[in-house]
């Protein structure tokens, strides 16, 4: 039924497993999408989550290994249960009911082919508020051009600019190649982020990149990247909510939290370059992100 998992390539690591035979590749997603949770979220950029929150859909298993991944008890080790495209239709038109502002596809990279279909039925049955496709940019093109039309906001987590820590700790090589060829993608699907009388995004691309402790010149060269290949309108979100969780302390020099100086030499470079549209945090924000409840 879905010929892709035969012969699996929906990222970049393109492993060629058969998903339908139970074969697992980098990943370890199978045939069926796994969800962790899926909640009225409070915690995304102001113009997601609003006054009632995201409506954030967790899927389990990640095509990225990040040694402080927040979620790694759903990325790594894949707690959730097996839905079928039913099932998400089914969850999506619940989280509009509770009063989402939209529906958030939280790490859906490994399932492409069996949530456009579930995002095609919700619609037929109703679905009217903003889909929102939240990765972390290791897409393959192909997988992303599968979604046109059916996504409306891109949310990439734009990583890294070098290709040292994303191999040391995502273990992702030719991560920033992939990963910019995909915004640029995105970008052609949906523009530049608009949002509504409200405040609420209603289409276009946000991208994210969250600052790693020491990596100040590499949060400043994906910044660059941003303004030399997008339109100046382009929003970015800068995180500070790092929080050196999980396998983090094996890596010295990333075992601890981000400073408040190395945030502001990114946001002044932010400045430094003309960007017209972001969003900051409080550094406080890294205690408020950690989410143990997975």
């Amino acid at each position: 039924m879905y010929p892709a998992l035969e012969d699996c390539r929906l990222c970049p690591r393109a492993c060629g497993v058969n998903r339908l035979a139970g074969e697992k590749g980098f990943c370890r997603a199978g045939a069926q999408p796994r969800v962790a949770l899926a909640t009225l979220h409070q915690w995304e950029e102001p113009c997601l989550s609003g006054s009632r929150g995201s409506g954030a859909v967790f899927f389990s298993h990640c095509n990225m290994r990040c040694a402080f991944c927040q979620n790694y008890r759903i990325s790594w080790q894949g707690r959730g249960r097996e839905m079928t495209a039913a099932d998400l239709a089914a969850t999506f038109l619940d989280l509009q009911q509770q009063g989402a502002h939209n529906i958030n596809l939280v790490s859906a990279t490994p399932y492409t082919p069996l949530v456009a279909p579930a995002l095609r039925q919700a619609r037929n049955k109703g679905l009217k508020i903003p889909v929102v496709y939240n990765c972390n940019a290791y897409e393959s093109l192909d997988s992303l051009r599968s979604l046109e039309g059916l996504v409306d906001i891109y949310l990439p987590d734009l990583k890294y600019a070098d290709e040292e820590p994303a191999r040391r700790y995502s273990q992702t090589p030719g991560y920033f190649a992939a990963a910019t060829a995909a915004v640029l993608e995105m970008q052609r699907q949906v523009g530049v982020l608009t949002l509504d009388t409200n405040g609420l995004a209603r289409r276009g691309l946000l991208i994210r990149h969250l600052v790693l402790p020491g990596q100040v010149e590499g949060a400043c060269r994906v910044l660059a990247w941003v303004r030399a290949n997008l339109p100046r309108e382009t929003f970015l979100s800068i995180m500070a909510q790092y929080v050196p969780i999980w396998r983090a302390e094996g890596f010295p020099e990333i075992n601890r939290c981000l400073t408040p100086g190395e945030y502001e030499q990114v946001l002044d470079y932010f400045d430094s370059l003309g960007l017209e549209n972001g969003y900051c945090q409080e550094m406080e924000a890294a205690a408020e992100a950690y989410i143990p409840s997975f």
